[in-house]
């Protein structure tokens, strides 16, 4: 079976002319959604892609109709190659999981995004290790200012309250106080 998906983006516009096109395209039933493509959980094309089967296709009219980046293409494009379906795109005549020559070239596109995604994984870790080397503490900040954990380590240490009542007076969780150490 051929499903459509079209989508835009405000109120004021239609979907009309997409219908239209998916239609001629063979797309025996539409889903119509008006939604900005930011927005991740669209629920229109969680619908579409929960209805495909092996041997399906999902068409659209134009990429930029389906995803909002490649990475969410591509994650989008693994979710239906996952359900042994297959994908068209009818402005891009390169994007068509249907034929040999679609699937080659999202596949590059695929190896492109993870060489990217450890490229960014490379830098972030070297961008770590010199800001630890110039000695910026990573993390979240302290709760606690040093004086109040020096005091209630102090308390913690005379046993003679709760985890939870020392942290309730400092307006943290119980895990905090437990945590801190001399």
């Amino acid at each position: 079976m051929k499903y459509g998906y079209a989508r835009v983006s405000t109120d004021g516009q239609s979907v009309a002319a997409q219908v239209e096109q998916l239609a001629q395209a063979g797309a025996e039933k539409i889903f119509k959604g008006k939604i900005s493509g930011a927005i991740t959980h669209r629920r229109q094309l969680k619908r579409v892609l929960d209805s495909l089967d092996a041997g399906d296709v999902l068409l659209v009219t134009r990429l930029d109709r389906l995803a909002r980046s490649t990475r969410d293409l591509l994650n989008i494009l693994a979710d239906i190659a996952e359900k042994k379906a297959g994908f068209r795109s009818l402005g891009d005549a390169w994007a068509d999981t249907t034929i040999a020559h679609g699937r080659l070239m999202l596949t590059v596109l695929a190896g492109l995004a993870e060489f990217e995604r450890d490229l960014i994984r490379a830098r972030t870790g070297e961008g770590r290790a010199r800001a630890k080397a110039r000695g910026v503490k990573l993390g979240p900040k302290f709760r606690l200012t040093p004086h109040q954990r020096k005091e209630a380590l102090a308390r913690k240490g005379r046993g003679e309250e709760s985890l939870t009542q020392i942290a309730r007076s400092y307006n943290v969780s119980h895990s905090t106080i437990s945590r801190l150490s001399i």
